[in-house]
């Protein structure tokens, strides 16, 4: 707080939902020492997630000049509103290369005002992992579209999803009227609602292979502070594998002795034992964590059908043909959680 004895002019916060590709803005900072610099450009994107944010950040990209010492400045636009806070650049000098990154002004108006009533942020929590639904998804489930935010499983049975009734393998389409463009969106939309708010969730079930779409109200939880997202491999027991060079996976089906070992409880499916690195598998990478499939992963589905045999998951192999939507179901231990963790992997055949 600043006592300056008299009322300081202060800067008007626009709705940044309403900024869009190709609006003019300035960007004003001190860079290099260098005071009350202001330079100019556009908006290069909206939505942006950088490697440096949490899950549920997402920034607006600019070209406007951005350089140590504009952090905490003002993106403003033409009418002269705050539509952003530069926070980042992505550079491989450390000085300005074209792509900069301001905070939203709508997170920033969030923040301020959850410090000021709680002391702390408070954010928005399911109590749910996801998944993005992306065109190979869409096709293999019939969706006009490919959009929304898969259920890809629930991390708490008392959590406000679980409570609401929501299941893995649910498709989330619109949160509280706003319509869900891809798992981080929901995230972020989420994470901007604050805790114990009743919320609309419209979501897709599977039902005989059809898409039923539901409708329930939840009550958010708390998102907590720190989340246990590491994965541990799992043990490895001698059995009889079999290659699908196909996808450059060589698999194994489950004995009594790897579901123990593996702590796998009543999970079904195959377990990958090698991953070649000139397979299309190898090609295939979840955005910012490395290869989708891994060595030791266990593969439960594929394009919605259960797999617990090689003879079952080669006989769906080779029906595939070049440009054809794989999607595949994947679980794997986690131990300092203790529980079994699923993500979704899709990509295209060739």
């Amino acid at each position: 707080k600043i006592n300056a004895g008299k009322d300081l002019p202060a800067v008007k916060l626009g709705d940044s939902t309403i900024a869009q590709v190709g609006d003019w803005v300035l960007a004003i900072g001190s860079p290099f020492g260098l005071d009350q610099t202001v330079t100019a450009g556009i908006i290069s994107q909206v939505g942006r997630q950088t490697p440096y944010a949490t899950s549920f950040q997402r920034f607006i990209q600019t070209d406007a000049a951005i350089n140590r010492g504009n952090s905490g400045g003002p993106l403003v636009n033409m009418r002269g509103e705050v539509v952003g806070i530069n926070s980042q650049i992505a550079t491989s000098t450390g000085d300005y290369n074209g792509i900069g990154f301001a905070l939203p002004s709508n997170e920033v108006n969030y923040v301020y005002n959850q410090i000021l009533q709680n002391g702390k942020v408070r954010r928005g929590f399911l109590g749910v992992t996801l998944d993005s639904v992306k065109t190979e998804f869409a096709k293999v489930y019939g969706l006009s579209e490919a959009k929304g935010a898969i259920v890809v499983a629930l991390q708490d049975e008392k959590g406000a999803a679980a409570i609401a009734g929501l299941l893995e393998n649910d498709i989330i389409v619109q949160f509280n009227n706003q319509t869900i463009e891809n798992a981080q969106d929901l995230i972020a939309k989420v994470a901007s609602t604050t805790p114990n708010q009743k919320v609309q969730v419209i979501y897709l079930r599977e039902i005989n292979g059809n898409l039923e779409k539901r409708s329930t109200q939840l009550t958010l939880g708390e998102r907590p502070n720190l989340l246990n997202e590491k994965a541990v491999k799992l043990k490895t027991e001698k059995t009889t594998p079999s290659s699908l060079p196909q996808l450059g996976l060589t698999l194994t089906e489950l004995t009594p002795q790897l579901i123990t070992s593996n702590n796998l409880g009543n999970q079904t499916g195959l377990l990958v034992k090698e991953v070649n690195p000139n397979g299309i598998i190898a090609d295939v990478k979840l955005q910012g964590r490395g290869s989708a499939v891994t060595k030791n992963d266990l593969i439960t589905r594929i394009n919605k059908i259960p797999v617990k045999t090689n003879a079952e998951f080669g006989a769906i192999i080779n029906k595939f043909k070049a440009g054809d939507a794989v999607v595949l179901h994947v679980a794997r231990y986690d131990a300092p959680g203790k529980r079994i963790v699923t993500r979704i992997v899709q990509f295209t055949f060739q």
